[in-house]
């Protein structure tokens, strides 16, 4: 199984790979923000639980969220790999997250994160705002304290995949296919490096 955790900051181009990265490899998509959507939504006991809280003006304990992944996880038993959307954000998100991606017998694949530097992301977003109607794309003020939060939880998490040797950079200016390209190398690497299971789930879903 291939199981990617893809970071960006706002504007870098994530939502863009990801398509492209769900049509090649065949992924899952699992994005934190539209799980707790979809579990409000259907009502779970999940999701009444999370909204109580938002509700409140109060964060989503990590507890809540892995128990979204996990419904997720157990939804989809048949993919052949996820894109973990900014999830997890903290080491100790990303050590729950190892915990339940072993109960499912697979774990982490890799990290990718996209840099783009702070000044193209403002360009970037404020240009997006003038379509988007989303009014954090339309004040710079938010757009730099979004990348500033971003960087800030970014650093922590690297760290922790970086010491599994599953951290990558790359660069998220230039071309879109040949930012992909470079990730699909990425992923290939290390999935020719996974478990036999693993592998040929990824050899079935390229052929």
């Amino acid at each position: 199984m291939l199981n990617l955790v893809l970071f960006g900051p706002p504007g870098a181009g994530k939502g863009t790979q990801s398509q492209k990265l769900i049509a090649r490899y065949n992924l899952v998509h699992l994005s934190t923000g539209d799980l707790l959507r979809a579990q409000i939504t259907q009502g779970t006991e999940l999701g009444l639980r999370a909204k109580k809280l938002m509700d409140e003006g109060l964060l989503v304990p990590d507890e809540v969220v892995i128990g979204m992944i996990g419904s997720a996880l157990k939804d989809n038993k048949q993919a052949a790999g996820f894109i973990f959307d900014g999830f997890p954000r903290t080491v100790p998100q990303a050590e729950s997250l190892d915990r339940l991606l072993a109960e499912h017998e697979t774990n982490v694949s890799c990290m990718v994160a996209l840099e783009v530097d702070e000044q193209e992301l403002v360009t970037r977003l404020l240009e997006r705002g003038k379509t988007s109607g989303r009014p954090d794309d339309q004040n710079e003020d938010k757009i730099r304290k979004r990348v500033t939060v971003y960087n800030t939880e970014t650093a922590q998490v690297a760290g922790y995949y970086a010491k599994q040797q599953k951290f990558h950079a790359l660069n998220g200016i230039g071309a879109i296919e040949d930012i992909f390209s470079q990730i699909c190398g990425i992923l290939d690497k290390h999935a020719a490096a996974a478990p036999a299971s693993s592998k040929q789930a990824t050899d079935e879903v390229k052929a």
